[in-house]
């Protein structure tokens, strides 16, 4: 047996048992297990797995790792076996990292897994038998009842009240009203009513239904398949840093070793040249690089945590803070996932009820003013229609209020709880003794009560069932005829509150002072009380972080498997609809790729869309250059949120899947954490920028210092061979300069205005125009600074060890001062505090108090090469270092100076 693909929610009944070649009364056992045969089990099947040794090795294909091993063996060499012992330790941390992140891939299919229903109830050789999930086959007959996971995709032949809730596969907030009749072909996911889905679960009622997909070739299957052919992409740091690291220890290797080979020509031995040459390559290479970057995510990490931002991959912190677009889920997300009535219509008022959730909290408003519902004889009609007509309840646990049931009903029973009717007191008080339960075909449920006078029925509804069945409407406090005027009105009322994507119900009741014949009788005549208007309603604090995002050039979009006129409601008043542009799954599809891509940037909001719509707008916006972090809860975002740059889970309401997938989790669910976690992103990348900037900038000061007393030594008066720094001074400056003071700037606070900048274009990486001058002037002015005192030591006859020592202090200095420089490339010193951050004042301390040891110290001063400093010779070090203070921060303030200059030609 051969199943191509089908449109089996377009089939008859009977034809898609006949195309399944099923039967009523079940396959026989026989059949089942060839079946199993052919389509294999029930499961999803994971991806070839790569052995942890292989991910492991995979580490080390990284240039910047295979050249830190090199340093590693070069230090050895220098039988400086602490900086050897360190740089090994740095590099085998950050393979471990590495790895760990990669192999957490394999456990998303595991959480798929998971989801993956136990057993299910068959009917085989014309019997119910329970069986394990794995051994379903496509024609078997399954069994649902409430409460239950849908083991398999399947078409329903029966569907008596039958609601499934399918937030983590199509994004729809409310359960699902299922029917038997076929659909028309062109329809999402989410209006396929005569069809239910692996993963997802009955609510209510109970169905039956013959398999049509198993395994991977379910909804759920095909999320899986997406999950594995996603390839994870790396982020923009990591490309650079590895770019970087390349060209940074090719380019210092080769110059190094080519003015080893120029000093040997000009007379040093070779055996001092080679051990020269290998110091200045080991000072020129960042071995600190991983170490600096591993200690600003890391700590980013833990203020993102007391922020709810838990990380899951390192390096995505850096660019969550580049992202462009954020496209956010709706259900969960951006709102409460937590229906919440939000108007009331009775005795010709429109009543709006404030709070959200529910928490049974909130005020009842009529034209803006307070308004008591204890005092309104309607309303309390109305709530008590909506606590005694109710099958949900509503609990305290654990200080959190939590609803057991329906939402749409929790929402009632809510309403109710704020004008103080409680469930539990209105049902003692007024005992349920019969019910006509709510089905599809009715589209209403009624309950009857037994009251002191006789009996009551209460009904709700859709408004037109509800208001075609009374002939009564209480009003002006008593009961009078609903004329078909009153209908009208009452009508066009609904459709008004429809218009805002509240879901609309009508109430009703009808007491009886006797026996009620039939439950037919009980929703005849009834008396109208009026409406409830309800909506999944916004998070409070969404509304700012959206405006945030806008400030910070990150456009937020919504895409949810929601209808149009909700989502579109819901976007509106966040604040997200502004130019009113929103698509639907169904008109995604019509458009070619490139149509779509013209308008990508322009879309605000995607309604009813699959997980392959999700992943075709990551894609689209993708080759527009821009950084996409996608958010969301259900196992319909998983396999999007693996192809964006980065991938946002919810950490309450989400499932394991999309956690898995994901780059990070928001422990609170509030999409306000994600502002907080492109600010640190911004500041953690803007950190390792300045380390950059300071190291590189002191790398060049220190090549082009020792490549000009080389090549250019005879040309400005130096002595023949004369070098102004020895092996073990370039190290102690390499080691003191890319120590603490570099792992200091990892933790600068963020610089003022971060939020208002743009972000970064993709694969723009650290060397930016700006930064390339700052590092490029600093270098050059440390060069001629440093070859000024070495030069001036000489003429005044102090020595060749003086001069050097001269020369080793003034360079130290110049990198501490450019260590407060280079805070920021932008801003003035003074204008973010010149020592505002507390571990470079630490950090520049300590290094002194070394340095002073090795200028004092007896046992130092010959291995160093240092002598004791008088005060004169400290005054004109510190002189002659501090140049560089005014030399950069006036480099600054011209390039804000041009980028202004350059933002009103733009503009003008």
């Amino acid at each position: 047996m051969i199943l191509g693909e089908h449109n089996w929610h377009t089939l008859e009944v009977a034809e898609a048992i006949q195309t399944l070649r099923a039967d009523f009364s079940g396959l026989s056992q026989e059949e089942a297990q060839h079946r199993l045969a052919e389509f294999g089990p029930n499961e999803l099947v994971k991806g070839e797995r790569i052995s942890a040794w292989a991910v492991f090795f995979g580490q080390f294909k990284s240039f910047l790792i295979i050249a830190l091993l090199v340093a590693v063996a070069l230090s050895a060499v220098l039988g400086e076996v602490v900086d050897a012992v360190l740089i090994a330790v740095i590099v085998l941390f950050a393979c471990i990292l590495g790895f760990v992140q990669e192999y957490r891939a394999e456990r998303a299919m595991e959480a798929l897994k998971k989801m993956a229903a136990p057993t299910a109830s068959v009917i085989r050789d014309g019997k119910e038998v329970e069986i394990p999930a794995t051994e379903l086959v496509p024609g078997d007959i399954i069994l649902l009842r409430t409460g239950d996971r849908i083991p398999a995709d399947a078409r329903l032949i029966e569907a008596i009240n039958l609601r499934a809730d399918e937030a983590s596969l199509t994004g729809e907030s409310l359960p699902v009203d299922k029917v038997i009749e076929p659909l028309a072909q062109d329809i999402a996911i989410g209006d396929r009513k005569n069809m239910v889905y692996m993963g997802t679960a009955a609510t209510y009622g109970r169905g039956t239904a013959v398999v049509t997909a198993t395994g991977m070739t379910t909804e759920f299957g095909k999320i899986a398949t997406m999950l594995q052919e996603v390839k994870a992409e790396r982020t923009p740091l990591q490309i650079n840093l590895d770019r970087m690291g390349k060209w940074i220890a090719i380019g210092a290797l080769t110059l190094c070793f080519i003015l080893a080979g120029l000093g040997i020509l000009r007379g040093h031995e070779i055996l001092e040249m080679f051990v020269w040459g290998v110091a200045l390559a080991v000072a020129a290479v960042p071995e600190a690089l991983p170490a600096v970057v591993v200690i600003s995510l890391a700590l980013g990490v833990r203020r993102m945590a007391k922020r709810h931002a838990l990380m899951r991959r390192l390096p995505a912190v850096e660019t969550l803070g580049s992202t462009t677009f954020i496209c956010s889920d709706k259900t969960g997300t951006l709102t409460q996932d937590q229906m919440t009535v939000r108007q009331i219509y009775t005795n010709a008022n429109l009543i709006d009820v404030t709070g959200v959730g529910y928490e049974p909290k909130g005020e009842f408003l009529l034209n803006g003013m307070s308004y008591d519902p204890g005092e309104d004889a309607h309303l309390q009609a109305l709530l008590n229609t909506c606590s005694l007509c109710n099958d949900t309840h509503l609990t305290l646990v654990e200080d959190m209020w939590q609803i057991k049931g329906d939402p749409t009903e929790g929402a009632l029973a809510v309403v109710a709880a704020k004008a103080n009717i409680w469930q539990h007191e209105s049902n003692s008080q007024f005992p349920r003794i019969g019910e006509v339960p709510f089905s599809s075909e009715r589209k209403r449920m009624t309950t009857i009560h037994q009251i002191p006078e006789g009996k009551v029925a209460y009904s709700k509804g859709a408004a037109e069932v509800v208001l075609n069945s009374c002939s009564h409407i209480y009003k002006d406090g008593r009961e009078k005829e609903l004329t078909d005027e009153g209908k009208r009105e009452a009508l066009k009322i609904a459709q008004t509150m429809a218009g805002d994507a509240l879901r609309v119900l009508g109430m009703a009741y009808k007491r009886f002072p006797e026996e009620i014949e039939s439950s037919e009788t009980a929703e005849q005549d009834m008396v109208f009380v009026g409406l409830a208007g309800m909506i999944d309603p916004p998070r409070e604090e969404v509304k700012e972080a959206i405006k945030l995002c806008e400030q910070a050039g990150i456009k937020s979009v919504m895409i949810t498997g929601d209808h149009k006129l909700t989502a579109m409601a819901i976007a509106r008043e966040l604040g997200l609809l502004k130019e009113g542009v929103a698509l639907t799954g169904a008109e995604i599809d019509n458009l070619s790729d490139e149509e779509f891509e013209d308008l990508v940037e322009k879309i605000e909001v995607y309604a009813r869309v699959s997980p392959a719509h999700k992943l075709r707008v990551v894609e689209a916006l993708a080759k527009k250059g821009h950084i996409v972090a996608m958010t969301g809860d259900g196992v319909n975002d998983a396999p999007a949120l693996k192809k964006a740059d980065i991938g946002v889970a919810m950490g309450i309401t989400g499932t394991d899947v999309t956690k898995e997938a994901a780059d990070m989790v928001l422990t609170d669910d509030n999409f306000a954490s994600i502002v907080a976690a492109i600010e640190e992103g911004r500041g953690i990348f803007s950190n390792i920028k300045k380390y950059l900037m300071f190291l590189l900038s002191s790398n060049i000061g220190e090549i082009l210092l020792m490549a000009g007393a080389i090549l250019f030594g005879t040309l400005i008066g130096l002595p023949y061979g004369a070098i102004p720094l020895v092996a073990i001074q370039i190290l102690w400056v390499n080691l003191a300069t890319d120590g603490l003071p570099a792992l200091a700037l990892s933790v600068d606070p963020a610089a003022p205005g971060i939020m208002r900048e743009k972000p970064r274009r993709r694969g723009q990486g650290v060397f930016t125009k700006p930064v390339v001058i700052l590092m490029a002037i600093g270098g050059i002015w440390s060069c001629l600074v440093n070859l000024g005192i070495f030069k001036w030591a000489l003429d005044t006859d102090r020595g060749m060890l003086e001069a050097q020592c001269l020369c080793f202090l003034t360079l130290v200095l110049i990198q501490f001062f450019k260590a407060y420089n280079f805070r920021s490339d932008r801003h003035s010193i003074f204008k973010i505090g010149l020592f505002s951050n507390k571990w470079l004042n630490l950090a520049i301390c300590w290094e002194m108090i070394l340095l002073c040891m090795i200028v004092y110290t007896p046992f130092f001063q010959e291995p160093f090469r240092t002598f004791s400093l008088g005060v004169v010779d400290w005054v004109i070090v510190i002189l002659l270092a501090g140049t560089i203070f005014p030399v950069l921060e006036i480099s600054k303030g011209i390039i804000r100076w041009q980028d202004k200059r350059s933002e009103r030609l733009v503009s003008a």
